[in-house]
């Protein structure tokens, strides 16, 4: 009976195969396993590029000082796996009242703008623009990012994603000639920044012209304007100590006036950021961000007013009666505001008491 140690040992053999096999299939299915995580992993793991547009040369402080310091902060807490590149000087086309719908329509993926180039289309932002409402611009850069989390977002800026949201110093006037009272005012044709502080400089008999920066040298040279209404801070950024001779700056507790200025992203591109990279953004923005903004604009006031003394302008200032002269003019301005939000079913008078109380709350930040 010998066949049957070979039965046997056929047997075993085929069992062994079987074994081997299985082990195999398992093996297999193990490395397609890690293939699939590893290979997942690498899709998490992917470098994002977002697009950064703005209006302003590359020199300019926000650029140069708050915005690629901000983008360095992201890029260094992702470990270079989210990187910002910079368009400035409106590199990526089109006009800067267009940047606020460039981000929501994705043609850059984050932007930066001044809210007054689009008027009246922000609204509940005004409040922070009325004149004579800003006492400190780091408390009110902070004010202004409390009210967009606190209900901004969700109506007026629904349409995109806010990272950061700040004020500038106070605003000055610069122009051909003297500017020493109210009455200088009338008749003068300046540039203004914003609806409601055009809207003042009406109410004191002057001329605004709504323009972006980048039009106020070419207007001021052609005599369209012969004043224009900035913070100092801007002023290097168009050359304006050789194209005017005289500043005017309004000292008392409020300044004459500040713009709203905003870093938006679109939504769908903010939204399909992975977790991690969506955190390491959100935690260099928010109010860290506009606190930081507020902080550098101001403190870059003082070397841009430099220039216009070493040019040896006039640095003009007015003060006490004076100077409530001006902030009393500017009544009616707040009366027809209140109005105005009113008539669109927001309450304007608990706007200004709200934005006054979130100013105070932050107030020597």
């Amino acid at each position: 009976m010998r066949p049957q140690p070979r039965r046997k040992q056929a047997a075993c053999k085929a069992a062994s195969l079987g074994h081997t096999y299985s082990q195999w299939i398992a093996l297999s299915l193990l490395a397609a396993l890690v293939f699939m995580v590893a290979l997942s992993s690498k899709v998490a793991a992917q470098d994002v590029t977002l697009r950064l547009h703005s209006f302003l040369p590359p020199s300019s402080t926000v650029p140069k000082q708050i915005l690629r310091p901000w983008a360095k902060k992201v890029e260094d807490a992702t470990g270079g796996r989210l990187k910002i590149q910079h368009f400035d000087s409106m590199a990526l086309g089109g006009k800067p009242p267009s940047l606020m719908d460039q981000a929501r329509d994705g043609v850059a993926d984050i932007t930066w703008t001044l809210l007054g180039y689009t008027p009246g289309r922000f609204p509940r932002s005004e409040v922070f623009e009325l004149p004579f409402m800003m006492e400190d611009p780091v408390a009110t850069s902070l004010a202004f990012w409390d009210l967009i989390e606190e209900d901004l977002q969700h109506n007026e800026f629904r349409s995109v994603k806010v990272l950061g949201a700040w004020v500038h110093g106070p605003g000055v006037l610069h122009s051909k000639e003297p500017i020493a009272s109210l009455e200088d005012m009338k008749g003068l044709k300046l540039r203004g920044p914003t609806r409601v502080v055009n809207d003042y400089f009406k109410q004191i008999g002057a001329t605004p012209l709504g323009l972006p920066l980048p039009a106020v040298p070419e207007a001021l040279s052609r005599g369209v304007i012969s004043a224009t209404a900035l913070p100092w801070e801007v002023t290097p950024a168009v050359k304006l100590s050789e194209l005017v001779s005289h500043h005017t700056e309004l000292k008392g507790p409020q300044a004459l006036y500040t713009a709203t200025l905003v870093l938006v992203m679109n939504k769908a591109k903010y939204n399909s950021l992975p977790d991690d990279l969506k955190a390491a953004l959100d935690a260099q923005s928010g109010a860290v961000l506009s606190q930081f903004g507020g902080k550098v604009q101001w403190a870059a006031d003082g070397a841009a007013r430099k220039i216009a003394q070493d040019a040896g302008n006039e640095i003009r200032q007015i003060e006490g009666a004076d100077y409530e002269r001006w902030q009393e003019a500017a009544k009616p301005v707040y009366d027809r505001w209140i109005k105005q939000m009113d008539d669109k079913g927001m309450d304007g008078q608990a706007l200004i008491e709200k934005a006054r109380a979130l100013i105070a709350k932050h107030r020597g930040q």
